[in-house]
């Protein structure tokens, strides 16, 4: 019978693959928008999933793991049409979506969470909402940064990339004074 060496072991510990398989957790984020007129009338409503970039992983262990310089700050922006993230985005360098500023809110929106339960959280009770300023202005999805100055601001591409998706309905085309009410739900699995 052969033993495995001590550095094959303790690759094997932390993988955690001794006779379970993988251990590990996987985050996922839900966004569920909803779109209202002027008047208040619902117009459309899309929900989506978020890819959790290599920055936001990193930055998820670097904060939990290692207790590095931790902030809860959080905000919600908004993509323009057909928005294509991958996992190397930054806020710094990101080739497939640009950001939307067209709305009255000065900065980006906060994620105000609830109360974690099940492994999840939400911002159901304080919805990001942002009102459009400009017609024709085409939304394709949203992101989280832990940045709150929006695209037309100084910064604005600095901090972390948590993540961020694309409806599945397509891009959609607002008007001057609709409400954009953006719910995100943050999941952590076991994997």
């Amino acid at each position: 019978m052969k033993i495995a060496s001590m550095s094959t072991l303790l690759a094997q510990a932390a993988a955690g693959v001794f006779g379970r398989g993988k251990i590990g957790k996987r985050l996922s984020t839900r966004y569920h928008v909803e779109c209202h007129g002027p008047d208040g009338k619902l117009k459309w409503v899309d929900e989506f999933d978020n890819l959790v970039v290599t920055a936001g992983l990193d930055d998820s262990l670097d904060k939990h793991f290692k207790g590095s310089s931790y902030t809860a700050a959080w905000y919600v922006g908004l993509t323009d049409g057909t928005p294509t993230f991958d996992a190397a985005d930054t806020m710094a360098s990101h080739a497939g979506w640009v950001e939307v500023a067209a709305y009255d809110e000065l900065v980006r929106q906060d994620l105000t969470l609830g109360s974690i339960s099940g492994g999840s959280v939400s911002n159901s009770g304080d919805k990001a909402i942002f009102t459009i300023s400009a017609d024709s202005t085409t939304v394709g999805g949203c992101f989280i940064s832990d940045g709150d100055a929006k695209a037309t601001d100084t910064g604005y591409n600095t901090g972390v990339l948590y993540g961020g998706g694309a409806f599945t309905g397509g891009d959609k085309v607002l008007s001057d004074g609709d409400l954009l009410s953006v719910t995100v739900t943050l999941t952590a699995a076991a994997a």
